[in-house]
């Protein structure tokens, strides 16, 4: 697979609003796989760390990721490459790319891997979901036994179980809500922090359907964010004057109180 191949892969997959270049080292580097260059709108491969062209494709749509995330922020360089949002792109790239034949998804055609997946799923994500549901209804009890005795509930959770408010209330907000213990201890208590029904809905059915925790929150992110490229340029104008504005007011209390000393 040349340089032209992929990026007519790439375009097939979802097309670019504006021009970028594909191009391969033609090395192999110890580092990274390959990097987009936004300077540039430029995505490099170093095309001799890859055994396959599949491995090829799958730093080929990370890469692009990354340029069609910037395009869709106007072309502002972010400070935080690897987002919520990102991931949610990506792996909506792979997932299209599947889709189209332009990608092959070994974990599902490989019969040791299908083995294996069904045997982490069924003893290990079923099993630690299983735990953290028995973990909520525990901790139900214990929350009425402090009532009984009139006793903090927070204080036996933070002082005795040595453990954070959150996890405790996502262990009882999981058991509450009737969540399946198959979807895994990482999920159960991201899903239970979704208070809006609607959305918590929509998690649940992009978790079954194979993505990530970091991909549906960028999912739901986009879903209630859809904003035009320019609008965004304003807004993240407006909270940099903002900050600009705080911290000059913070740096002059500073040095009036330098002053009096």
């Amino acid at each position: 697979m040349n340089q032209d191949q992929v990026k007519s892969i790439l375009l097939e997959v979802e097309e670019s609003p504006v021009p970028f270049a594909v191009v391969f080292s033609g090395k192999e580097n110890k580092k990274v796989n390959g990097l987009y260059k936004p300077e540039k709108a430029e995505i490099l491969l170093h095309n001799r760390n890859f055994e396959s062209d599949n491995q090829l494709l799958y730093t080929a749509l990370h890469e692009y990721a990354h340029h069609l995330h910037q395009a869709r922020r106007g072309g502002l360089q972010q400070s935080r490459p690897h987002t919520q949002e990102f991931w949610a792109l990506f792996h909506g790239l792979v997932q299209k790319a599947q889709a189209k034949g332009l990608y092959t998804n070994i974990f599902e055609t490989e019969p040791e891997f299908i083995d294996l997946t069904k045997t982490i799923k069924e003893n290990c994500l079923l099993a630690n979901g299983e735990i953290m549901l028995e973990f909520g209804r525990l901790l139900a009890k214990a929350s009425d036994l402090c009532k009984t005795h009139k006793a903090r509930f927070e204080d036996y959770i933070e002082r005795v179980l040595g453990l954070p408010r959150a996890t405790a209330t996502a262990a009882v907000t999981a058991v509450a809500i009737g969540l399946d213990p198959a979807m895994g201890w990482d999920s159960l208590r991201y899903v239970a922090a979704i208070h809006d029904p609607e959305e918590r809905g929509r998690a649940i059915e992009a978790l079954s359907s194979g993505a990530s925790p970091a991909s549906v929150k960028g999912i739901l992110k986009a879903a209630n964010n859809a904003e035009d490229p320019a609008d965004r340029l304003f807004k993240e104008k407006e909270r940099i004057e903002k900050t600009i504005r705080n911290l000059s007011e913070r740096l002059e209390e500073i040095e009036r109180k330098l002053a009096e000393i």
